[in-house]
């Protein structure tokens, strides 16, 4: 594991989610069985999709640990796997990881917040965050990319992925398990750069016949000291 230039390590003390977090989780813990079976073969159909988590593998560069942050029943952590990286999965609903255990028991998947992650500074080798931050209220986003920048070593890539908003502002929408909201890219990408990141590559992909709205990819890199 690499660590930041001039640092040391501090493994932060796990703090309670909020209570919007907290819902969020009920949400999920409700859906988590249907969610699995839906989401298990997604990646099959979705070419471009697949071509990005492949970008992000290769710029990892190391064969240190990679997070997916927000891994849900835990398939895309078995893609990035397959990809020949050190994967693991965090996420703030219990009955997702216990599918996710079940499901793929050779690797490791933990509760946690997204919020407040349970991992040293600068531990992470690469993080995927694969819209699991698209329930946080637009002011809780620069929070969300400061953690992510935290447990990111300096120059690792970070991968999000969300909804975006086609040339409008953040608006808000009906998500199936709780409310959610859409970003332009533009805009997500100037938090990131606040937070710390530089911009990789991004990519648009329009929503096929059964999505509602064109996805949004952003491929960052931790700034270096």
């Amino acid at each position: 594991m690499r660590e930041p230039l001039g640092s040391t390590p501090v493994t932060p003390s796990p703090s309670a989610p909020s209570a919007h977090s907290s819902r969020t989780a009920a949400a999920y813990d409700a859906v988590a069985v249907r969610y699995a079976e839906l989401a298990r073969d997604a990646l099959d159909a979705l070419p471009l999709d697949r071509a990005i988590l492949a970008a992000f593998a290769e710029h990892t560069g190391s064969a240190g640990p990679v997070a997916e942050l927000g891994c849900g029943p835990g398939h895309m952590t078995a893609h990035l796997r397959d990809l020949g990286l050190d994967a693991f999965g965090v996420d703030l609903s219990p009955a997702m990881i216990r599918i996710a255990r079940e499901s793929y028991p050779d690797l490791r998947f933990e509760v946690g917040s997204i919020e407040a992650l349970d991992l040293p500074d600068g531990t992470l080798d690469g993080g995927v965050s694969w819209y699991s931050a698209i329930h946080a209220a637009p002011g809780e986003v620069p929070a969300y990319l400061a953690e992510f920048r935290r447990v990111l070593a300096p120059g690792a890539p970070l991968l999000l992925a969300f909804f975006e908003s086609e040339g409008g502002p953040v608006a808000e929408f009906d998500h199936k398990a709780a409310p959610a909201y859409r970003w332009p890219i533009d805009t997500l990408a100037a938090l990131a750069a606040d937070a710390g990141f530089t911009e990789t590559g991004r990519m648009l992909r329009e929503p096929l016949a059964d999505e509602r709205f064109r996805r949004g990819h952003l491929l960052l890199r931790a700034a270096l000291p």
